[in-house]
C-alpha cells in the first residue's frame, strides 16, 4: 500500500490547540469497524457501551517533562534538549536544537543551575548523549525545570502539565501522552469498574518517533521506531481470564493496542514480558488479542492512522474522518475520541 492512501485534508482550525474540561466531555465518535456504520455521542457516553464482561487496557506510562532550555557556559547561548531515553549512570540520549552548540565536550546549565549537563558524544543519527549532574532525585528536579514536550502541532502553552497526563499514569518514561487515554475521569473509571468492567494495566513508555513521519511511499518499507513495554503477571491473567470467558479485550489507544498485539501469542493469549517493540500494524494485519479499540483522530499518513485502518478498514476509517471534520470534531493529541467496536 501506499502513503498517499492514508492522506486526508484537515483544516489546521481543527487541530485542537487545548485540553477540553472536564476531561470526558470531549466528543465520541461511535464507529461500527465492519459496517462503517457511525454514531455522534460524549466521551462520557462510553460507559453506555462497555459491557460487564468486557476488560479495558489502559496504558499506564507517565509523561516526563523531557524539554530542558539549557545555557552554554562560554557564551550564554540557549539550547533546547528533550530526553529521549535513559542510557544509566545519568546519561541520557537527547535531541538538541540548534545543534551546532551542543558539540562534544560542551556544558550547560539548566533552571538557574539546579543541573548541569556535559555532551559527551554526538551519535551518527545526530542525537547527543549527555550526562547531567545534580543534587537529589533527577525526576524531582526535572519536575522543576522541564517542560511537557507537546507535539510541534500545539502551539499553546500548557497551563497546567496534568492536563498532559493521563489519570492513571503511573511508571515514568514517555516522551509523549498514550492520548487516548486523556478523556478518563477518576469518576468515569469508577463507573467503569461499578459495571464489572475489568480495568488492566499496562506500560508502554511512548519515543517521539510516534511523530515521526513516514517518508517511504512503500508503507511495508517503513521501520517503525522501537519502545519498551511492560506487561505483569497481573494484567496477563485479567486479560486472558476475559478471553477464556469470552469477554472483549478493549484497548485503550494505539500504544495499548500495540502493548497487547506485541505480547500474544497466537492464540490471542498475553504472556507477561518486559521488552522492546518495533511492531507496526497496517493494513493486512491480523489481529490476535483486542476486540475494540478507544483512539483519537490522527495525522494524515501516519502509522497511527495506518493501525487504526487495519482494525477496522481504509474506507471506513478515511469516511468516519472526513464525517468527523463535516461535524466539526476536533484532531489530535487534545482531541475528541474514537471508538471502533
Amino acid at each position: 500500500m501506499n502513503k498517499s492512501d492514508f492522506w486526508y485534508d484537515l483544516p489546521e482550525t481543527l487541530i485542537a490547540q487545548d485540553p477540553i474540561e472536564p476531561r470526558d466531555a470531549s466528543r465520541l465518535m461511535i464507529v461500527d469497524r465492519k459496517t462503517g456504520a457511525l454514531q455522534h455521542q460524549h466521551f462520557y457516553d462510553i460507559i453506555d457501551e462497555l459491557r460487564p464482561t468486557d476488560c479495558l487496557v489502559v496504558n499506564d506510562t507517565k509523561v516526563m517533562p523531557a524539554r530542558l532550555y539549557g545555557i552554554k557556559e562560554e557564551t550564554g547561548a540557549k539550547v533546547e534538549f528533550l530526553l529521549l531515553s535513559a542510557k544509566g549512570g545519568d546519561i541520557w540520549e537527547c535531541l538538541c536544537g540548534p545543534g551546532k552548540r551542543a558539540k562534544e565536550g560542551t556544558k550547560f546549565v539548566f533552571g538557574d543551575g539546579l543541573m548541569t549537563a556535559e555532551v559527551l558524544t554526538v551519535l551518527e543519527n545526530g542525537n547527543r548523549l549527555v550526562k547531567f549532574c545534580y543534587d537529589g532525585v533527577f525526576y524531582e528536579v526535572l519536575d522543576k525545570i522541564g517542560e511537557m514536550p507537546l507535539p510541534h502541532y500545539i502551539t499553546h502553552k500548557l497551563k497546567d502539565k496534568n492536563r498532559y497526563q493521563t489519570v492513571y499514569a503511573n511508571e515514568t518514561g514517555s516522551a509523549a501522552a498514550p492520548t487516548a487515554g486523556l478523556h478518563f475521569t477518576p469518576e468515569l473509571l469508577q463507573k467503569v469498574q461499578e459495571k464489572g468492567v475489568k480495568l488492566a494495566r499496562v506500560t508502554l513508555h511512548v519515543g517521539l518517533g510516534t511523530f515521526r513521519p513516514v517518508k517511504e511511499e512503500k508503507i511495508e518499507d517503513h521501520k517503525m521506531h522501537s519502545e519498551y513495554y511492560v506487561v505483569t503477571p497481573e494484567a496477563a491473567a485479567v486479560i486472558n481470564a476475559t478471553k477464556r470467558s469470552g469477554g472483549r479485550i478493549i484497548a485503550v489507544g494505539t500504544t495499548s493496542c500495540r502493548t497487547l498485539e506485541s505480547a500474544a501469542n497466537a492464540d490471542g493469549m498475553l504472556e507477561a514480558k518486559a521488552e522492546n517493540t518495533g511492531i507496526f500494524i497496517y493494513p493486512g494485519y491480523k489481529f490476535k488479542c483486542i476486540d475494540g479499540l478507544i483512539t483519537n483522530f490522527h495525522l494524515p499518513e501516519s502509522t497511527l492512522v495506518m493501525l487504526v485502518s487495519a482494525f477496522s478498514s481504509r474506507e471506513i476509517v478515511l469516511h468516519a474522518y472526513q464525517e468527523a471534520i463535516k461535524a466539526q470534531y476536533r484532531f489530535f493529541s487534545f482531541g475528541d475520541a474514537m471508538f471502533l467496536r
